[in-house]
């Protein structure tokens, strides 16, 4: 069901009160079209909001989230882009239980009709796909819980401390393991032991609970940890000399990643589904001459390729159409349920679907761009490499007693693909303070071993 629509106090193009009664009746009609097709979501609830509140939503990833600087940076991008043409951020919609949607009040009746439809479709791909099945659906009020302890961290050690923090966890939060209950997770947990045990540790637990649970951290012994991608989880266990506010960020920041991960690994899929069920949604209203050309532009705008990326809601929608096409409607739901962008590019691109969108690789020679591939196997195989991990290089730690000094010792799986060396000299500082000692990186450049080792004063590069 759809609650009544909400409507936050707007400027000059707000909507009337006439065109908000207007689309609520539309979204009423638009549930019962969407279940009528088969889709299954949470209870939706629509809010109308000025672009101001729709940027910082869209900037802070959530309607309440920690304040950080680089919010209020991707903030000014962001609505600098809007206020100048540039760019429009049409909705936002939440993964949570129930679904928030967030509509900006200077859309057209026609466009938030179409929007509605929209997120929809993508409230029935959170409910159902099997990667967002243990994701927190109560994930906005971790997250403003987490807001709150960070105001408090900042009164009790100072803002600046806590801001640093912060640059250096979120420089490497990407780096976690989306498969936590994976069977090297499994075997990850057995390693972790607390420092102290007492007959009361299932009472000290009990404050973990507020704290997003944060495990406690190894002693450091002479056994070596079995290696893991997750480096927050890593550094949580293996650092015995964080503060407990520090614990907190850590394993709260975490938290938000592993929240936000299925969202990345579904870009294409999720995008394509939402687009095909707003399509047939809005083809089976009964839309005014006016509104059927107004939508025809408005999902051919959705839809258009771009030059120098890849369109997610371009190559989903046709890719669903085509498997729709060949094995019938209830095997896209079974898609929608099963897999993820990796396996979806893997097995349901087709030499077909490729030649259609016009899809090749290309890649920057000298000083100019290139075609590199067109024949739609690697066409196919190089789109998947670009998503897989979501774009993030495999980093493992390996061990955190390295040399028997207490260092950390960390290794990029190398798969073809060199980091960039100067990211990797900016980040290592971030990792050593949080690991108060040096730490290594291990990478392969020009099939050389190399490795970057940052004490204190300047990142290192040594061959091996």
């Amino acid at each position: 069901m759809a609650e009544p629509l909400h409507a936050a106090s707007g400027g000059p193009g707000a909507m009337s009160d006439a065109d908000a009664a207007a689309l609520e009746l539309a979204i009423e009609q638009i549930v019962e079209k969407a279940r009528a097709f088969g889709l299954d979501f949470y209870e939706m609830r629509y809010e109308i909001c000025p672009a101001d509140i729709i940027y910082t939503f869209g900037a802070y990833a959530m309607p309440t989230r920690f304040s950080h600087w680089s919010f209020g940076k991707t903030f000014h991008q962001m609505k600098t882009q809007y206020d100048y043409g540039m760019s429009k951020i049409y909705e936002l919609v939440i993964n949570s239980d129930p679904c928030y949607a967030f509509l900006l009040d200077s859309n057209s009746v026609l466009q938030n009709k179409l929007i509605a439809a929209h997120v929809l479709a993508h409230c029935d791909f959170f409910k159902n796909n099997h990667r967002f099945k243990d994701t927190n659906r109560q994930m906005v009020s971790a997250m403003a819980s987490f807001a709150n302890r960070v105001l408090s961290y900042e009164h009790d050690v100072g803002r600046a401390k806590v801001e640093r923090f912060l640059d250096a966890v979120l420089a490497i939060h990407e780096h976690v393991d989306p498969y936590p209950k994976s069977q090297a997770a499994a075997e990850r947990a057995k390693e972790i032991r607390p420092v102290n045990t007492t007959p009361y540790d299932d009472l000290w637990s009990l404050d973990q609970l507020g704290q997003m649970g944060a495990p406690a951290p190894e002693a450091r012994s002479s056994s070596k940890p079995v290696p893991t991608r997750d480096l927050l989880l890593f550094l949580l266990s293996y650092n015995a000399e964080l503060e407990d506010w520090q614990r907190d960020v850590i394993s709260s920041l975490r938290n938000e990643m592993l929240y936000f991960r299925p969202q990345m690994e579904t870009k294409i899929m999720n995008e394509g589904w939402a687009s095909i069920w707003h399509a047939r949604i809005m083809r089976d209203l009964d839309l005014s001459g006016d509104e059927s050309l107004e939508f025809a532009r408005m999902h051919a705008g959705v839809l258009a390729p771009q030059r120098f990326q890849l369109n997610p809601y371009h190559v989903g929608f046709h890719m669903f159409e085509d498997i729709e096409k060949r094995y019938g409607r209830e095997r896209i739901f079974e898609v929608r349920e099963t897999e993820t962008d990796v396996s979806f590019i893997r097995n349901y691109m087709t030499r077909e679907v490729c030649e259609k969108l016009d899809l090749y690789l290309f890649a920057k020679e000298g000083d100019e761009w290139r075609i590199t591939a067109k024949g739609w196997e690697k066409v196919r195989d190089g789109i998947i490499r670009q998503i897989s991990n979501s774009g993030f290089p495999y980093i493992y730690a390996e061990d955190n007693d390295y040399q028997r000094r207490g260092e950390l010792y960390l290794r990029h799986a190398y798969e073809g693909v060199e980091l960039d060396g100067q990211y990797v000299k900016r980040t290592l500082p971030h990792v050593y303070h949080i690991w108060q000692r040096p730490v290594h990186l291990e990478t392969t450049e020009d099939d050389r071993r190399i490795l970057y080792t940052f004490a204190g004063e300047e990142t290192e590069r040594k061959v091996l």
